[in-house]
């Protein structure tokens, strides 16, 4: 399969002043260490502020962001975990309402979203793609999480 090709990447989105909580499901130690590891680095890079908050899976990331972001207390959230198809529909089930949750709460709370909770087939693609020198799928989600932030304030400031 190939991978993306990706534009080069210019300095990082600026965001000082800005709180972002970041939502980790660490069902994964390894593979969490390394989504964690980039979302933090692209948030320092940008200047932003942020906390983390651990929940037992996937399932419980959209619920734990909403809650957490209903006083206004963060400007942004991005969602870290990872889902490995198994056997069973529960993989399908996990990762689309995960998914749909979090855009839910983007669109109806207008909050910045990051989604990077990772559905892969296996343990090596998640490695792969959490791997900061790698896929780095946990800072583009903070990237992500940023850019709509940015957008929400220039909407604010029009």
């Amino acid at each position: 399969m190939a991978e993306p090709k990706r534009a080069a990447s210019g300095p990082a989105q600026r965001a000082e002043g800005a709180r972002f909580v970041i939502v980790e499901a660490r069902f994964y130690d390894a593979i969490g260490d390394h989504l964690l590891n980039g979302a933090k680095a692209a948030l320092e890079a940008a200047g932003a502020e942020y906390e983390v908050v651990s929940v037992p899976g996937a399932l419980e990331i959209p619920a734990a962001v909403r809650m957490l972001t209903a006083d206004g207390n963060f400007d942004g959230a991005i969602a870290l975990g990872c889902v490995i198809r198994g056997e069973t529909y529960h993989f399908e089930i996990v990762a689309n309402e995960s998914s749909r949750g979090l855009m839910t709460i983007s669109m109806e709370d207008f909050l910045p979203v990051g989604n990077g909770i990772l559905t892969v087939e296996n343990e090596e693609q998640a490695i792969v793609r959490a791997d900061p020198k790698q896929g780095d799928k946990g800072g583009d989600a903070a990237r992500a999480a940023i850019a709509l932030f940015h957008i929400q304030q220039r909407m604010e400031r029009e």
